[in-house]
């Protein structure tokens, strides 16, 4: 019997969950066994997932959880580095060259695990079968216009907590650029008809800032690129990968300008091909943004668990997308998971030769 242990969150700020209460019981009803851990922080109450019939495990144990068993999470793991035996479901941030995910994947052929990497989990087609990417969109706009309101006013972002809701995180911004003053900013958003791209659309035009979509077709003949720095914010919502074009020199920050501040909600500062080369480290919750240059300002937020803001709108949005694949996980060789495995085992080979 297909064994799934859904492990606690044991990053700080990070109350996701990848399976519903619902999700569980369809799981169950197909033959899967169901563990669920304990949890402090997780947004869905542990009672729901007892009762839709999974067997209640404690906070953190998938250590010990029998070695069959595919532990599925969300964020990373304790950067202990204690050998990984299990088969793991997760978002590893190990396949870009990232400096901890060369140890994450040491881990893992160290204790005899295997990654299937969510980032990389794939239709027949390419594309993603599941993402919290609209929800990354439309926290990350939120967060950086609220970086850009701390800025007109003299200051930098301050500290972002979860909101209760979409609507309530929309009032918080509109009141921001309410009392800084001046016209709305004009947005330039790069992936505009992906999911990210999407929701930072959604997010701006709901409080009156005025976006420029572009997408493939405007970003083909490979830059140079100065309409962004003719737009006050710009967002970033395409991951980085070998070809992709930069879309914000270094020598920006020094550039006759409008541009103040920047989302990069894509997140990807220490790989190689990181569009967006002013900065080198993410940003988090206790400060949102990092500023670059001082005269004129320029702001960056790169907050790399964005969705985490509106936890409950993007666990149930992307719980709803991921159920269809779990339900396949008793032919874990084939389909999605076959393909992840494939990809498991060919950046095994590049990034640790």
């Amino acid at each position: 019997m297909t064994h799934l242990w859904v492990r606690a969150e044991q990053r700080q700020n990070e109350d996701r969950v990848g399976v519903t209460p619902e999700g569980v019981k369809a799981l169950i009803a197909a033959g899967l066994r169901v563990t669920v851990e304990e949890s402090r922080a997780r947004v869905i109450g542990i009672e729901g997932y007892r009762a839709a019939g999974a067997e209640i495990a404690p906070e953190n144990s998938w250590p010990e959880a029998p070695g069959e068993a595919i532990i599925f999470g969300l964020k990373e793991l304790p950067e202990d580095g204690t050998p990984l035996r299990h088969r793991h479901i997760m978002f590893g941030h190990a396949f870009k060259g990232q400096p901890a995910g060369q140890v994450l994947l040491k881990r893992f052929v160290e204790g005899g695990g295997a990654l299937y990497d969510l980032e990389y989990l794939v239709g027949e087609d390419g594309r993603r079968v599941a993402a919290f990417g609209y929800w990354a969109g439309y926290a990350g706009a939120a967060v950086t216009l609220l970086a850009y309101a701390a800025q007109k006013q003299g200051g930098l972002c301050a500290p972002v907590s979860v909101w209760p809701g979409a609507a309530a995180m929309e009032a918080a911004v509109a009141d921001a650029l309410d009392a800084a003053g001046g016209a709305r900013p004009k947005a330039l958003v790069i992936g505009a008809l992906g999911r990210v791209g999407t929701g930072a659309s959604d997010l701006c035009r709901k409080i009156g800032v005025e976006v420029t979509g572009w997408d493939m077709a405007e970003t083909a003949h490979g830059g140079p690129f100065p309409e962004v720095l003719e737009h006050e914010i710009f967002f970033n919502c395409i991951l980085a990968h070998p070809g992709t074009p930069v879309f914000v020199p270094a020598s920006a920050v020094t550039d006759s300008r409008k541009l103040r501040a920047i989302g990069d909600i894509a997140c990807d500062p220490d790989s190689d091909f990181s569009p967006v080369k002013v900065y080198d480290r993410v940003t988090d919750w206790q400060a949102p943004a990092l500023r670059v240059h001082e005269e004129p300002p320029l702001d960056v937020m790169a907050i790399d668990n964005l969705p985490s803001l509106l936890p409950r709108e993007s666990s149930e949005d992307f719980a709803a997308q991921l159920l269809p694949h779990l339900l396949t996980l008793p032919a874990l060789d084939a389909g999605v998971w076959g393909r992840a495995a494939a990809t498991y085992d060919r950046y095994l080979k590049e990034e640790l030769a």
